[in-house]
């Protein structure tokens, strides 16, 4: 595996850079980038990304404290390495829907086609396994026009199927020399050995990943795309779920929502709807019985209302169901264990504790899971996949490859894979965001002073590449580069 390129300059600054071909190819030609003579761009003040942009992965510092770590600026470059009839282009996409799938599809075909004049697009279709198992789908802009408009993806999906070694053959037999790879953390450590391996046998291939992930647990990147829609439409199933509650005596309405391991989906629909009376995410443990539980809560909030709404994580609860039935050990295509209905089996939970203490309750459950995933993406959304496409094409045609087209604090960066596949996006528990939460729903959090005192350990060490009290810690494999 190639080290991670690092660039240290003065006052403490580090930039985490991504691979570039000439770092194998040193020779190859440079070209004049065609924007130049782009009528669209005729009106823009710069036409191009200076070299040495670099954006910050933390803007909150102490005045003495170091710069810290940056990422590259994302934007078109002056000089190309791809002339715009030498490229051949494909475009996969991979794991679950997600809203904005197929708007970032139109994107990269409409960058490629408008901005720098390309004619072979080819979709792969149903995902890493299409490389050598299907046949591709030819894209041009008429083909992908109104796509946008359409939840899924056009070109398939699926999970798992990622043998390196054929699907770069595969590459190298088709003579595609840009591959734009659109998928979560799994599908970017696919695509990221693609790279090593492309690297490794000296092709001029670019290898550029667009994150994916509706739970919004892709770390650095300020948010994913589709979590916005996907929030946006889960207000729906918490208005039903309102309604239902309201008109029934000591009414329940209770929403399962997406979340397997990161509980943002929950914690921010939650937020926006102000109609929830308890969120219950994998991060913050909570226990049924007894004093301070959440039978207790649920009892002394219907008493007071007369109906309730709880919304929960699907990957909430999931240690303290497994007690209680037969361990799962089942893993889908792509690893991930498969998880049980925890909402099934914890408003049948609520139902059996109200007949023991014989107090009427009417629950309503609500799942609108696979509803959220196959919708098209909103506004927000939309013009948010623009700028991950437009900034990815630009990346690949100025010869950067190995890397994740991704926004930091408001600005389109190009993120090596190592830190996007590094760990997984949580809610932090110790945070503000979650402190708001709980005085708008005003629920327990369910944690003792124990608890508290844990998840306090588990957010003081600083990860790695993270500053901590002015100090910065650089990845353990680094090949230092001297500004």
């Amino acid at each position: 595996m190639s080290s991670p390129k690092i660039v240290n300059g003065s006052g403490g600054y580090i930039l985490q850079d991504v691979p570039h071909l000439i770092d194998y190819l040193p020779d190859l030609p440079t070209y004049q980038n065609p924007l130049k003579d782009n009528p669209a761009y005729s009106v823009v003040k710069q036409y191009f990304v200076d070299t040495e942009d670099t954006v910050p992965e933390k803007i909150i510092v102490h005045k003495d404290g170091p710069r810290g770590i940056h990422f590259r600026r994302a934007g078109p470059r002056q000089k190309v390495y791809f002339e715009s009839d030498e490229v051949h282009a494909c475009i996969v996409t991979c794991g679950g829907l997600c809203p904005g799938l197929n708007t970032v599809i139109r994107e990269l075909v409409s960058s490629l086609s408008y901005m720098y004049g390309v004619k072979r697009i080819l979709g792969i279709d149903g995902g890493y396994k299409g490389f050598y198992a299907k046949n591709t789908i030819p894209l041009n802009s008429k083909v992908v026009n109104d796509i946008h408009k359409r939840g899924g993806t056009i070109i398939g999906t699926s999970r798992g199927g990622h043998d390196t070694t054929k699907i770069v053959d595969s590459i190298q037999d088709r003579g595609i020399n840009q591959v734009y790879i659109i998928g979560g953390d799994g599908t970017q450590r696919g695509a990221s050995k693609i790279y090593e391996e492309i690297r490794r046998r000296g092709l001029k291939v670019a290898v550029v990943g667009i994150p994916k992930t509706i739970d919004n647990d892709i770390p650095v990147i300020d948010r994913s795309f589709g979590f916005d829609t996907a929030v946006e439409e889960a207000q729906r199933a918490i208005n039903a779920a309102h309604v239902e509650a309201e008109s029934n005596e000591n009414g329940i309405g209770f929403v399962k929502l997406m979340g397997r391991h990161s509980g943002f989906i929950a914690m921010y629909a939650t937020l926006a709807s102000r109609d929830v009376d308890c969120c219950l995410i994998p991060e913050s443990p909570f226990y049924l019985e007894g004093e301070g539980g959440l039978f207790e809560y649920i009892e002394k909030r219907l008493k007071e209302h007369g109906h309730m709404v709880i919304v929960l994580a699907e990957g909430a609860g999931q240690e303290m169901m497994s007690k209680s039935m037969e361990s799962n050990t089942l893993e889908d295509a792509s690893g991930n264990k498969l998880l049980k209905d925890v909402g099934l089996w914890l408003s049948q939970s609520i139902k059996d504790h109200f007949k023991k203490i014989k107090m009427v309750m009417n629950l309503k459950y609500i799942d609108p899971t696979y509803m959220i995933r196959a919708i098209p993406s909103n506004a927000a959304d939309n013009v948010y996949c623009t700028l991950l496409a437009q900034s990815a094409v630009h990346g690949a045609m100025a010869g950067y490859t190995g890397y994740t087209s991704g926004l930091v604090h408001g600005r389109q960066t190009y993120i090596p894979f190592y830190r996007i596949t590094e760990k997984q996006n949580k809610v932090v528990i110790t945070d503000r965001m979650w402190a708001r939460l709980l005085s708008s729903t005003n629920q327990p959090s369910f944690l003792g002073p124990k608890d508290i005192s844990e998840a306090k350990k588990e957010k003081a060490p600083p990860t790695d590449g993270e500053i901590c009290n002015g100090v910065v810690d650089i990845p353990p494999v680094t090949k230092e580069i001297t500004k």
